[in-house]
């Protein structure tokens, strides 16, 4: 699996690349800017770019935008966002279409290398992976009379461990139950959330993003 890196620091960007190398990913790339992100990404053509979120000349939001247009223009590439805070309106702003093929994570999340290393490889293959605490935090700004109100204590659980990117199986895992109770929860929140049969993998992202937009 091919991986371009970028993050203006090259010690953490070296780190990050050598944990990533120890757990099998092929990093063809690294750069410590947006715009030699963008040529990395052209030229190599990875699976997944992991791009820190405040890069040069201002650092604020260059690795948001530059998320954006590789989104854009190479739609096959998963694109994994770092954020050294929790920055919802960023994170809002990367799945305002779709939370396919998209991750953000907090760089805490680099320390322990397994559950990173599988959040890439979901991100990579057109799954998710968002931070537990950028889902609690957009919940956390809920409108009034949403659908969401309706979802009982369980569903909502199960929800948000969607929303984190988990497959029903990892859920079922979690929370220590079995994968018919996860797959029953997650019909009625379709139901719930009146999203019609368009397939399973379509509607898990138009409730993740029902959920999150609120």
């Amino acid at each position: 699996m091919r991986v371009v890196l970028a993050d203006d620091s090259i010690l953490l960007r070296e780190g990050t690349a050598r944990l990533l190398t120890e757990a099998g990913f092929d990093v063809v790339g690294q750069a410590g800017d947006a715009e030699d992100l963008l040529l990395k990404v052209r030229s190599y053509t990875p699976d997944v770019a992991i791009v820190d979120i405040r890069m040069p000349p201002t650092h604020t939001d260059e690795g948001v935008q530059a998320a954006k247009r590789i989104r854009e223009q190479y739609p096959d590439v998963g694109v994994l966002v770092l954020s050294q805070y929790v920055e919802g309106e960023y994170a809002l702003e990367l799945i305002a279409d779709s939370a396919e093929g998209i991750g953000y994570l907090l760089k805490d999340r680099i320390a322990d290398l397994t559950e990173f290393a599988a959040a890439v490889r979901r991100v990579a293959e057109g799954g998710s992976a968002l931070d537990p605490e950028i889902v609690a935090r957009l919940v956390g700004r809920r409108r009034r009379d949403n659908p969401i109100d309706t979802l009982t204590p369980r569903e909502r659980e199960v929800l948000t461990l969607m929303a984190e990117g988990l497959s029903n199986a990892a859920i079922a895992s979690r929370l220590v139950v079995t994968d018919r109770a996860v797959e029953k929860h997650v019909t009625s929140i379709f139901a719930k959330l009146r999203l019609s049969a368009d397939g399973d993998a379509h509607r898990r992202v138009l409730a993740v993003l029902a959920f999150l937009h609120g």
